[in-house]
């Protein structure tokens, strides 16, 4: 599990969810082979997956820091870059989406009304990327509604909260950040 998807956890633990690290999903597709009829089977990989007895949140994690940042053209699929655009394939395409859904629905014994698709966003690209990447998520519909998007601002915001608590649980992200306040350069 990388970093933020570290903090990404936490977060999503303190909304009463048991967070699981990326998990593969087989989906079916068509090759572009034109002199006949290929198909093959990949495996889309779901960087979190989490639970409650209500929900089954499928999370795509994209952090991004030190580099331009998560670009709205991406996420739609409609950027000229083919290979930036597969890196967001669960949330732009929607052979692929339904599909990851359909099997996470049935795999953990959830109907796909229950299931949540999230992005997570540690840093956005400038130029307007930001409301972009938000307006066209909320126009997507995905099993339980439209595709959340968070940014890290707000996880932050919550893995505070979880770090303040007295109990001590063994927790590298946890730990990091009670050093931190403890030499006081959080304040």
């Amino acid at each position: 599990m990388e970093a933020f998807e570290q903090f990404v956890a936490l977060a999503m633990e303190a909304e009463g969810l048991v967070v699981s690290s990326a998990l593969k999903f087989p989906v079916k597709r068509r090759t572009r082979k034109v002199a006949y009829e290929e198909w093959q089977t990949h495996g889309f990989e779901v960087d979190l997956v989490a639970a409650r007895a209500d929900r089954l949140v499928l999370a795509t994690v994209k952090s991004f820091f030190g580099s331009r940042g998560v670009v709205a053209s991406h996420v739609r699929g409609d950027s000229e870059n083919r290979t930036w655009n597969a890196a967001y394939a669960l949330l732009n395409d929607e052979q692929i989406r339904s599909t990851v859904v359909t099997a996470a629905a049935e795999r953990f014994g959830f109907s796909a009304g229950q299931v949540e698709l999230r992005l997570y966003v540690g840093k956005f690209a400038g130029g307007g990327s930001e409301a972009a990447v938000r307006e066209w998520c909320s126009e997507q519909t995905v099993g339980a509604g439209p595709i959340r998007v968070v940014g890290a601002d707000h996880v932050v915001t919550i893995v505070r909260q979880v770090a303040g608590s007295k109990q001590n649980r063994d927790n590298a992200v946890l730990a990091t950040l009670k050093v931190l306040d403890a030499a006081g350069v959080l304040s």
